[in-house]
């Protein structure tokens, strides 16, 4: 119950513990805790926003020795000479009847050969383990599974160094039970079920599935080859994966662990690896917890992005109002499967790995929580790229969404540190649920969002303490680069979000960091350089956003009270990232508005300061403050200092 423990308690993040914040602050506890106190605190808490999460692979897996053994020198093997439809036993433990090699005690067996037609029986009533070595190995089976573990404590699968072993079925299997629907796979166990070695194998399962265990199945090598009617790779209780070379293409799911009646099951855990998945349905698939140590990771499901759905957004009255139609090129097809890259029905965590995924449902998803603390994840989607029905925690790596319809969803979205790069045809960060109380937090990293909806959208509230988060987008006066219900706390960071005037917004007036809201009388074109410096002409931010926009907030801790020249156009000899320049020299741009900050938010235009009417500045939906409707624009002062609207 510890692991289970544990895992329950990982992802409970609570990102303000004053006792144990002021704790870790001063380096020192007022009495020792025990280790279950321990490691509630550290699982339970957050310094600064830092997520500490510490499981790994030994955490939910555990190998024996034997798991890693493919020297079968030191047994006593029986060997098993395969030809045509019979065989030709060597020892004990084993005997050949009609095409079938039934294997009654433990021990290990050394196959070679070709059976064109029969099948390997494992069907060991004692306890003890079967290893099977493959040794250049060719199985058919027309009706049944060609490799059958029907009883046993345990069986291992050890390929053979220097070669290459094939099982194959047919499309109709005899079954004893047709109500039990097994044997369904070309390999199929009833009993815990290692492959070791580093020969290769190549599965095809006609029938069903390639591989399938009905308990634990364990990959700690070779080099694997799936065909598969249905699903690649399957193990109800475990699926882990230590090291090997797999290829997957199945009308299923590609790797996947289905008990979802035990919370301590279901599981998919990887150390490493080299993956190549195609499949019809779910990348991998876990019922409960995924973790992903390493590995490198090439997913196509569903055919790819240009396969999800098509949405249609009709956009329009009050802020918050809006209304959304979800077509699909196939609603049969979306009603029937999931084609998601990675899935859990609980917590997704990924410690490090490189993976180019390309689905036509969400990327990354969860029932639960989803922790990102590594890796180089490329991202392209038909739908969401990261979307966890609790919390999306991300701590470091690079992520790079190439395309989705919102980038990063969950009930509370927290950035802590790494990159992340945000495509999105809607939103590019979505906060949301159904009590407004959900909360984007940007506390370090870098996280660059270009989008067609709201750039930074909270139905809640955001909190900024550091980072650089850089918003492009909208176009749309039907949308804005920040959206959020409740307040936006800026107290660090920098943070610079270029789009449309209609919808927009600033940070909230009681934060401690000085933000301004420039708007521009007409839209500018793309790439345009923002400059802005103070009045002894140190520069505090040179931008170029990626799309024509009219409004831009910037929050930057090098802002103070005092005064300022805001410019457009021009150059800079800076070094750019993101659109944003460091260093260099801006030259050759057009001062627009000098200006004094006074407090918090100041509000601009071209001839200075102004007001922002209800609708911009304060957060909420509908109706804001005082009684206005949100997608008002702001109040231009005329020349005689009176405000008007435009």
């Amino acid at each position: 119950m510890r692991k289970l423990r544990k895992l329950n308690k990982l992802l409970i993040v609570l990102m303000m513990c004053a006792a144990v914040l002021s704790a870790c602050e001063n380096g020192s506890t007022t009495a020792t805790p025990t280790s279950e106190e321990a490691t509630t605190a550290q699982t339970a808490a957050a310094v600064s926003g830092e997520l500490l999460v510490d499981v790994n692979l030994p955490d939910l897996v555990t190998f024996d020795d034997e798991d890693y053994a493919a020297d079968w020198s030191a047994d006593t093997p029986m060997a098993i000479a395969l030809s045509g439809t019979e065989a030709t036993i060597t020892g004990t433990g084993a005997e050949a009847k009609d095409g079938m090699v039934t294997i009654t005690a433990a021990g290990t067996y050394v196959l070679s050969g070709k059976l064109s037609e029969g099948q390997i029986v494992v069907d060991v009533q004692d306890k003890g383990t079967v290893r099977l070595v493959l040794n250049g190995v060719d199985i058919h089976d027309s009706d049944s599974a060609p490799i059958y573990i029907k009883e046993a404590e345990k069986a291992i699968i050890t390929l053979q160094d220097g070669t290459e072993n094939i099982v194959t079925d047919g499309t109709a299997y005899v079954l004893a039970d047709a109500s039990a629907d097994e044997p369904n796979a070309a390999i199929f166990s009833k009993a815990d079920l290692t492959i070791n070695g580093t020969g290769k194998l190549s599965v095809t399962g006609n029938y069903n599935n390639g591989i399938t265990s009905k308990d634990d199945l364990k990959i700690m090598a070779g080099t694997i080859q799936i065909l598969a009617h249905d699903d690649g790779i399957l193990g109800r209780d475990l699926v882990a994966v230590v090291d090997g070379s797999i290829t997957v293409k199945a009308e299923g799911d590609g790797v996947k662990a289905t008990n979802d009646t035990d919370a301590t099951k279901g599981i998919i855990a990887i150390a490493g690896g080299e993956f190549d998945i195609q499949a019809g349905a779910d990348g991998i698939q876990a019922e409960t917890t995924m973790l992903i140590d390493g590995g490198t990771y090439t997913i196509v499901t569903g055919g790819g992005n240009v396969n999800g759905e098509v949405h249609v957004e009709e956009r329009g009255g009050p802020r918050g109002m809006a209304t959304t139609t979800e077509a699909t090129t196939s609603v049969e097809d979306a009603e029937s499967k999931s084609t998601k890259g990675l899935k859990t029905g609980g917590d997704l965590i990924i410690n490090n790995g490189i993976y180019t995924i390309d689905s036509a449902d969400d990327t990354l998803h969860s029932n639960g929580n989803i922790a990102i603390n590594g890796g180089e994840i490329g991202m392209a989607t038909g739908e969401d790229a990261i979307h966890a029905d609790a919390q999306v925690i991300i701590a470091g790596g690079k992520v790079h969404i190439t395309k989705s319809y919102e980038g990063i969803e969950g009930t509370t979205i927290t950035i802590n540190g790494g990159e992340v790069h945000v495509t999105a045809s809607d939103d590019g960060t979505n906060a949301s649920g159904e009590n407004g109380s959900n909360q984007l937090n940007i506390n370090g990293g870098i996280l660059y969002v270009d989008s067609a909806g709201d750039g930074l959208d909270a139905n809640g509230s955001v909190k900024m303490t550091g980072g650089t988060a850089i918003v492009n987008g909208p176009t749309s006066s039907g949308n804005g680069s920040l959206d959020y219900d409740g307040t936006f706390e800026m107290t660090g960071g920098i943070l610079v979000a270029a789009g449309s005037t209609g919808m927009v917004q600033a940070p909230s007036e009681d934060s401690s960091q000085y933000s301004i809201v420039m708007s521009f009388p007409q839209t500018q074109a793309a790439g345009t350089l923002v400059n802005l410096v103070d009045s002894t002409g140190n520069s505090i931010v040179t931008f170029a956003p990626s799309k024509e926009y009219q409004a831009v907030a910037i929050s930057s801790p090098d802002l103070k009270e005092g005064s300022y020249v805001l410019s457009s156009g021009g150059s800079s000899t800076g070094s750019e990232a993101n659109g944003l320049y460091a260093d260099g020299i801006y030259e050759g741009g057009t001062k627009v508005v000098e200006f004094d900050i006074t407090k918090s938010v100041t509000w601009l235009n071209e001839l200075g300061v102004t007001t922002a009417v209800e609708g911009h500045g304060g957060g909420g939906g509908g109706m804001r403050p005082g009684g206005g409707m949100r997608g008002q624009k702001p109040a231009f002062p005329d020349q005689d200092g009176t405000d008007t609207q435009q």
